[in-house]
């Protein structure tokens, strides 16, 4: 799916999805990736867990985390949650198409936004 959205200039965009991989703001990402406003990052062993998800606590700079589990939402283990809290860093977990297209709507709202992005399928 493509997607298109107004963003301050120099954003990251997610501009397309699929069981392929992802599109953002122009490279192509084959696999899993974490989106950040200025930056996106192949997300090698990637993974709903501390250790996946340490590089966004040690960046620092995010507010909210969407973590876009693939073509479903499962709820996140109550110390994932709560590791991330600690770490100053509210989590939503929900498919990665709506991960995606979230993350898009406050990216342009210019908000501190990250996205953890398994595959869709």
């Amino acid at each position: 799916m493509e997607l298109i959205q107004l963003v301050p200039p120099g954003r990251q965009i997610i501009e397309r999805y699929g069981p392929s991989g992802f599109r953002v703001s122009g490279k192509i990402f084959l696999g899993p990736v974490l989106v950040f406003p200025d930056l996106t990052l192949d997300w090698a062993g990637a993974g709903m867990s501390l250790e996946g998800l340490a590089g966004v606590v040690e960046r620092g700079g995010v507010d909210l985390l969407l973590l876009g589990q693939g073509p479903r939402m499962v709820p996140l283990p109550a110390a994932l949650r709560s590791w991330l809290k600690a770490g100053g860093i509210a989590v939503e977990a929900m498919d990665t198409g709506a991960a995606c297209r979230t993350y898009n709507l406050l990216l342009a709202e210019d908000r501190r936004v990250a996205a953890a992005l398994l595959l869709p399928a």
